[in-house]
C-alpha cells in the first residue's frame, strides 16, 4: 500500500494501521538518529519531546494491522505512548510484581503508571482495546481495560521475565499463554481439596519432625512448600505424555519432604533415620530398609531415591533424586548426565539415537547457590551443545531470600537470583510461594515450554525460610527484622485453607478433617519404629567383592581380528577428501600389525575401542579435543577439507554391535565431569570416558572426585566405572600442564574405590581399557583413572608389538629385563612409574658406559592404586642380596607418588632394606620453568637411579640447581 503524502494542517487525518507502523518504522529510525527520516515526521517527532524506545512486540504488529482511523496527530500519539506503556508493562511488570509473600507490594509502580507516560485515564478510555492488543478478551473494550488486565496479568503473584528470549516465536508464544488465560485453569473442588491436602502433609510432617526430634537437623522446607505440589505438577504431566524418566537434583533444603511426598519414601523409615532404629518394613523393590546403601553411609538428607509410577499408558514412569553432598549444585550437571543417557538408544552401531521426549530433568537451586556457585554457569552452559543437550531442563530456585546466614544483597550483584539464566536466554517466570494456584501455574507453563521448544525454563519459587539454615541455628541473630515478619507470617496452607473456606469451596470442619488425617498417620508411622533401637556397629566393613579387587581378566583379542578392525578404521567414503599430511600419518597405521611393526598408543585406543563394539558395550569419549586429540594423536573424527564434513569410521565399523559417541567438550571441567559421571551411572554398560586436556584441568572438577567419583560407592552405593584420561608428564615446559595431580587421587584411594594408573606401553593401555569394559555393569566396577602420556604418545619405547595387544591382560607390574643378568648381584631394586620409567629405559637403550648397571632392577608399577604389594614381595624374594628400594619419580617429593608409596615401601622392606627416595625436591610449584634447568635436574634424578654418578656429587648438583 502506497504511504499518502502527509498533509501539514491535518497530517495524520487519512492515515490507516499500516501507515501508521509506517509512522512507528520513522520514529525508530529518528530515534537513532538516522538521517532518512521524512522532514515533515521529524518537525512532529521534535514536537513530543524525550524519544520513546519502541521494540519489536506484538502491540507494534497490532497496530499495524489495525483498520482503525485516526482522527488526528494528538490521538496518534496517544495510541503510541499507550503501545509503549502496555509493552512495558510487559516487560517491566515484575519490578511492581507482588512475588515477596512478606511484602506488600504497590502495584502502582511510578515507571508503569499512565502518568508517567503523558497519559490520563480519559486518554485509555477513548482508544479501542483492538488498536493496542489485537487480541484482546471480548470483554476488554478499551486501552484502560487493556492497561487494568495486563497489570493483573504481569503484576500480580506472576511476574514474567521474557525480553532477554531473543527468538521471536518463543517470545511471542510465551506473551500468548500468558495472555490468553490458559495459565488461569479453573480447578475443580476435588483439586483444590487435594492440593490443601498435600499442602497439609507437608506442614504436617515437617512439624511432626520439629517436635518429635528436637534440636536435629532437617533442612526443613517450611516457607516454600509448594515445591512439593509443583514438583508434583510437572511429574503428572510427564506421566501423562509417556515420559520414561523424571531425573530431579536438589541440595538438602526441603529434601525429606520431596523424599516423602514425591518418591514416596515411607514415614516410618524416615523416622527410622532420625533415631537409629530398625523396621521390618521392605521397600517396594522387596529391599529391606537401610538407611543408604553404601558401606558407610551418609546423612539422611544428602540421600537419594526411586520410585516407579504407572502411567495411562503401558509405559512406567522411572522418577529418579539423585544423591548428593552439601556442595549443593554440583549435582546439577551430574543429573543432566542422567538424563542424556535416559534419552539415548546404544545398541546399535554408529552414533546413539536420542529421543529427547524420553525423560526430561529438574534442577532445584537455592537462591544463593545459584548465582554464586559457577558449576551452574557451566551447566546452563551445556544446555544447548550437541554432546551435551537434554532438550531442555526446569530450575526452580528455591528462593528463601538468604543464604546460609547472608542476606541477598551480600551474596550477589543482581537485582534476582535467577538473573544469571538471561544471559543463556532462560525464560524466567517469578512467583509468590504464599500463591499455591499461581505456583502450579508456573509449573505447567514451564512444561510446555519445554515440550515446545525443548529448552530451559526457571522458576523462580520467592518464599522465606521459617527457621534457621538448620533447625539448631537462630536466624534471627542475622535477620532479626525479617525473622519477627515470619514469627507472624501464616503458613501457606492456612492462607489457602482459609481462602478456599471464604470462597465456599471448603468447609472449616473439612479442613480440620483433612489436618488430623495427616497427623493420625504421622503418628503411626512413628509409632513402628519408636521402641525398636538399632544397635550401632564398631567396624563398617567394605563388601567381599569390593575388597578383594579386580580379578585378572584375559583381554587379548586374536591378531587377525585386529589386523581386520585395523583396516576398516582406516577407510573412509569415497570422495571424501582427507587432509593431505594427517592421511600420510593415518596410512602409516597399516602396518602397525604387520611381523615387523609398532602399535603407538592411539592406535592401541583406536583398537580397544573397535574391539569394544565388537563385544557390544556402548562407548562414550569426551574432552576439550577428544576428537582429534589434543596432541594431535587420536584422528578419530575426520574432516573433509572441502566441505568441512565429518566422518568417523568408528560409526561406520561393520562389526560394531554398539554406539560410539566421541564429543569435543566446552571448556568447562566440573561440569563436563559431573555431567560424563552422571551418564555413567544412569548407563552403567556404557564405557564412558573423560579427558583432560590436560592433566591438571582436572583442578577445577575437584570437587566433583571428592564428593562423587571417589566416594559414592561408599556413601550411597552408587556404582561408577567413569574413565578419567588425564595426560601427565614433566618436559620442562613450566608449572602448568605438566602435573595431572596423581598425589591428589592417591590420597582419596581407600576401600578399593577406583584404579589409579600410570602406564608405559601401548599395550597396557589396550588391555586396562579392555579389562575396565569387562568390568562394567558388575559389582566389582569402579573408576579408573590413568596418567596419559604426552611427549611419550609417539615414543619408541612406548610402543607395541601385536602379539602383545593380541596376547595376555594387562599387568599391574612390568618389570624391566634384568640389566645384569645374575639376581645375586642385585642389591638396588628401583620402583617407579610412567614417563620417569620410559626417561630411565632410554638412558639404558643409548648404550653408553655405565657403572654398576648389574646390581640394579627396574621394576615399573603401572598401577599405583590398589598398588600390587603381592607382585613386589615375590619379586624381592627373588633377589637374595638386596639391599635397598629406592622409589624414583620426577615430581617435587611433597607431590607424585612418594607420600602414598613410602610406607608401602617400608612394610615391604620389614625392617631388613634400606628405603629411599630419588627425584626433585620438595617444592610449591609442580614444576620449573627454565628448560634448561629441567634437563639438568632429570638428568640428575635418571643417573642418581642408574648409579652413574657419585651421590655426593648429585647432592651437590641439587644445591646448585635449586640455587639456580
Amino acid at each position: 500500500m502506497a504511504i499518502e503524502k502527509v498533509n501539514k494542517n491535518n497530517p495524520w487525518a487519512k492515515f490507516h494501521g499500516p501507515n501508521l507502523g509506517y509512522v512507528i518504522e520513522q520514529y525508530e529510525q529518528y530515534v537513532n538518529g538516522t538521517d532518512s527520516v521524512d522532514p515533515e515526521l521529524t518537525e512532529l517527532f521534535v514536537k513530543w519531546g524525550s524519544p520513546l524506545s519502541f521494540e519489536a512486540s506484538p502491540f507494534q504488529e497490532n497496530i499495524e494491522s489495525s483498520a482503525f482511523v485516526l482522527s488526528n496527530a494528538a490521538d496518534t500519539e496517544k495510541i503510541i505512548k499507550t503501545v509503549k506503556l502496555l509493552d512495558d508493562i510487559r516487560s517491566y511488570g515484575h519490578l511492581s510484581a507482588h512475588m515477596n509473600p512478606l511484602e506488600k507490594q504497590d502495584i502502582n509502580h511510578s515507571l508503569l503508571t499512565p502518568e508517567k507516560y503523558g497519559l490520563s485515564k480519559h486518554d485509555l478510555q477513548t482508544i479501542p482495546a483492538k488498536l493496542v492488543w489485537k487480541d484482546a478478551p471480548e470483554n476488554i473494550q478499551t486501552a484502560f481495560d487493556a492497561l487494568n488486565q495486563l497489570q493483573e496479568m504481569y503484576m500480580g503473584s506472576l511476574a514474567y521475565e521474557f525480553a532477554h528470549v531473543h527468538h521471536i516465536e518463543e517470545r511471542a508464544w510465551l506473551h500468548q499463554i500468558v495472555e490468553n488465560g490458559s495459565l488461569n485453569r479453573a480447578l475443580s473442588k476435588a483439586e483444590r481439596s487435594n492440593l490443601l491436602k498435600q499442602l497439609t502433609e507437608v506442614e504436617g510432617f515437617e512439624q511432626f519432625l520439629h517436635k518429635t526430634f528436637v534440636g536435629q537437623k532437617r533442612f526443613s522446607i517450611e516457607g516454600v512448600d509448594m515445591l512439593v505440589p509443583m514438583l508434583d505438577e510437572m511429574i503428572r504431566e510427564g506421566v501423562e505424555a509417556g515420559v520414561h524418566n523424571v531425573l530431579i537434583g536438589m541440595a538438602h533444603r526441603g529434601r525429606l519432604s520431596v523424599l516423602a511426598h514425591v518418591l514416596e519414601k515411607p514415614y516410618s523409615k524416615i523416622f527410622s533415620e532420625f533415631q537409629h532404629a530398625s523396621t521390618k518394613q521392605q521397600e517396594p523393590s522387596g529391599k529391606p530398609v537401610n538407611i543408604s546403601e553404601g558401606w558407610t553411609g551418609d546423612v539422611k538428607y544428602h540421600l537419594g531415591r526411586d520410585r516407579l509410577i504407572d502411567g495411562s499408558s503401558a509405559i512406567r514412569t522411572r522418577i529418579t533424586l539423585a544423591n548428593n553432598p552439601s556442595h549443593l549444585e554440583f549435582v546439577d550437571p551430574v543429573v543432566e548426565g542422567f538424563a542424556r543417557a535416559a534419552q539415548e538408544e546404544r545398541h546399535k552401531a554408529g552414533c546413539p539415537e536420542q529421543d529427547i521426549m524420553k525423560a526430561f530433568s529438574i534442577l532445584i537451586h537455592g537462591d544463593a547457590a545459584f548465582p554464586g556457585q559457577g558449576i551452574v554457569a557451566e551447566t546452563l552452559n551445556l544446555s544447548k551443545l550437541k554432546g551435551y543437550q537434554t532438550g531442555g531442563t526446569i530450575h526452580i530456585i528455591v528462593n528463601n531470600m538468604v543464604g546460609f546466614t547472608t542476606d541477598s544483597h551480600d551474596s550477589r550483584s543482581t537485582r534476582y537470583a535467577s538473573d544469571l539464566a538471561k544471559g543463556f536466554e532462560i525464560p524466567i517466570v517469578h512467583v509468590n510461594a504464599d500463591d499455591p494456584e499461581a505456583c502450579l501455574a508456573a509449573a505447567y507453563l514451564a512444561y510446555q515450554y519445554r515440550v515446545r521448544f525443548k529448552k530451559d525454563f526457571l522458576i523462580d519459587l520467592v518464599g522465606y525460610r521459617r527457621f534457621g539454615h538448620n533447625e539448631m541455628d537462630d536466624p534471627a541473630v542475622t535477620q532479626p527484622q525479617v525473622y519477627k515478619k515470619i514469627v507472624k507470617h501464616p503458613t501457606v496452607r492456612a492462607l489457602y485453607a482459609d481462602q478456599l473456606q471464604t470462597k465456599g469451596i471448603l468447609s472449616e470442619e473439612e479442613a480440620a478433617q483433612i489436618q488430623r488425617s495427616v497427623q493420625e498417620i504421622l503418628q503411626a508411622e512413628y509409632d513402628k519404629v519408636a521402641e525398636k533401637k538399632q544397635a550401632t556397629t564398631a567396624e563398617v566393613k567394605v563388601p567381599e567383592i569390593i575388597a578383594n579387587g579386580i580379578p585378572s581378566i584375559e583381554t587379548g583379542v586374536p591378531l587377525d581380528t585386529l589386523r581386520e578392525l585395523n583396516r576398516e578404521l582406516l577407510k573412509w567414503p569415497e570422495g571424501f577428501n582427507v587432509y593431505p599430511k594427517l592421511k600420510r600419518i593415518l596410512e602409516r597405521r597399516e602396518t602397525a600389525l604387520a611381523e615387523n611393526g609398532k602399535v603407538e598408543w592411539a592406535v592401541a585406543e583406536a583398537l580397544a575401542f573397535a574391539t569394544m563394539l565388537k563385544e557390544g558395550t556402548p562407548i562414550r569419549l569426551t574432552g576439550q579435543d577428544s576428537e582429534r586429540g589434543t596432541f594431535a594423536q587420536r584422528h578419530i573424527v575426520l574432516h573433509d577439507t572441502e566441505t568441512n564434513e565429518t566422518f568417523s569410521p568408528l560409526h561406520r565399523l561393520p562389526q560394531a554391535r554398539a554406539s560410539f559417541a566421541v564429543h569435543n567438550s566446552p571448556l568447562s571441567e566440573a561440569a563436563v565431569v559431573g555431567f560424563e559421571y552422571g551418564y555413567n551411572v544412569f548407563a552403567p554398560e556404557t564405557l564412558v570416558m573423560w579427558e583432560a586436556q590436560y592433566g591438571d584441568f582436572a583442578n577445577t572438577a575437584q570437587a566433583l572426585f571428592d564428593q562423587f567419583v571417589s566416594a559414592a560407592r561408599a556413601k550411597w552405593g552408587q556404582k561408577s566405572g567413569l574413565v578419567l584420561l588425564l595426560p601427565h608428564g614433566y618436559e620442562g615446559q613450566g608449572p602448568e600442564h605438566s602435573s595431572a595431580r596423581p598425589e591428589r587421587f592417591l590420597q582419596l584411594a581407600a576401600e578399593n574405590n577406583w584404579t589409579v594408573a600410570n602406564l608405559t606401553s601401548a599395550a597396557q593401555y589396550f588391555h586396562i581399557l579392555r579389562r575396565q569394559a569387562s568390568i562394567l555393569g558388575t559389582e566389582c566396577v569402579r573408576p579408573l583413572v590413568i596418567m596419559t602420556p604426552k611427549s611419550l604418545l609417539r615414543h619408541p619405547l612406548t610402543a607395541s608389538v601385536g602379539t602383545e595387544l593380541s596376547e595376555g591382560h594387562f599387568q599391574t607390574a612390568v618389570e624391566q629385563p634384568q640389566l645384569g643378568g645374575k639376581a645375586d648381584k642385585v642389591k638396588r631394586l628401583v620402583l617407579t612409574t610412567g614417563k620417569m620409567a620410559i626417561d630411565l629405559a632410554t638412558e639404558i637403550e643409548s648404550g653408553k658406559e655405565k657403572r654398576n648397571l648389574d646390581e640394579i632392577h627396574i621394576v615399573r608399577i603401572e598401577q599405583l592404586y590398589p598398588f600390587p604389594k603381592q607382585k613386589i614381595e615375590a619379586i624381592i624374594q627373588r633377589y637374595p642380596n638386596l639391599e635397598e628400594m629406592v622409589w624414583v619419580q620426577e615430581e617435587p617429593k611433597n607431590m607424585g607418588a612418594w607420600h602414598y608409596i613410602a610406607p608401602l615401601l617400608l612394610e615391604l622392606a620389614s625392617g631388613g632394606l634400606k628405603v629411599d627416595y630419588i627425584g626433585r625436591p620438595e617444592r610449591s610449584s609442580p614444576s620449573g620453568g627454565d628448560p634448561a634447568v629441567h634437563k639438568k635436574e632429570q638428568e640428575r634424578i635418571v643417573q642418581q637411579a642408574l648409579r652413574i654418578e657419585d651421590p655426593a656429587d648429585s647432592q651437590k648438583q641439587e644445591k646448585v640447581l635449586v640455587t639456580s
